[in-house]
């Protein structure tokens, strides 16, 4: 059993996803996820389990499995509602994690076909992703996720920026700082200075090396990031700003 986080902001389903979302593909096949950011509880949003890549999900619901797809096919979506393998067949309504989802995946680890497990479906509540919007002049996007390091990462992924980029400067306004500059590692700024750059899943980010953007640079989720494009510089800094050799670690 591994423990993936205990750290989501309570009934932050969009954090849930993101953070199951890079996890999940680093865990073998027929690994199953239990996930529950429930902020329906006790509502009629249903309990689920679905197989997606070689894996089960089991959890509510409200969206956050949806965003855990993102529209890619998943091959089967079963309601549960097979009482024989709830918890003393029974559920309280407040408390679908014990007696409905925990169970459930107890079951799977044993064995147990998801099959039979309930009824078939093939809907999900529909959530999406917010998408950056970018032209000629430049890219805007938001803050998608906070980590405990005080890491920003933004909605932006390098695919966006590097057809309409080129050689032109830049200047990146996010909280209370504008940023010019981008570097491949934390470390590539001084102790306490802000660096702009992509992170392992090629989505950009702001960072302070050994402190917390979020706090020094007065940066919420949500908050706006906008790129605007200037003229052409003589010699081209993509290397520095498009390298895929990105670190992982923290």
């Amino acid at each position: 059993m591994i423990d993936i986080s205990h750290n989501i902001a309570p009934h932050d389903i969009m954090e849930a996803a993101f953070v199951l979302k890079r996890a999940a593909p680093f865990f073998p096949s027929g690994t199953i996820h239990l996930v529950v950011v429930d902020p329906e509880v006790g509502d009629n949003r249903r309990p689920i389990g679905l197989k997606f890549k070689d894996q089960i999900f089991v959890g509510p619901d409200n969206g956050l499995l949806s965003l855990v797809l993102s529209r890619e096919a998943v091959s089967q979506i079963v309601q549960l509602t097979n009482k024989t393998f709830w918890r003393d067949r029974v559920s309280s309504r407040p408390f679908n994690a014990r007696d409905v989802l925990a169970p459930a995946a107890a079951h799977l680890s044993n064995g147990v076909a998801l099959s039979n497990m309930g009824e078939q479906t093939q809907e999900l509540h529909p959530m999406h992703w917010a998408l950056p919007i970018a032209d000629q002049q430049g890219v805007q996007g938001w803050i998608v996720h906070i980590d405990r390091f005080g890491n920003c990462i933004t909605n932006i992924h390098r695919s966006i920026i590097e057809p309409i980029q080129g050689d032109r400067v830049f200047k990146c306004y996010v909280g209370n700082t504008v940023l010019n500059e981008t570097g491949c590692d934390y470390h590539e700024a001084e102790a306490g200075d802000p660096v702009l750059m992509f992170n392992s899943d090629d989505l950009l980010e702001v960072a302070i090396n050994r402190g917390s953007a979020a706090t020094l640079l007065d940066i919420s989720k949500g908050a706006p990031v906008n790129i605007v494009f200037g003229e052409e510089k003589t010699l081209s800094f993509q290397n520095s700003f498009f390298d895929s050799d990105q670190p992982t670690q923290k």
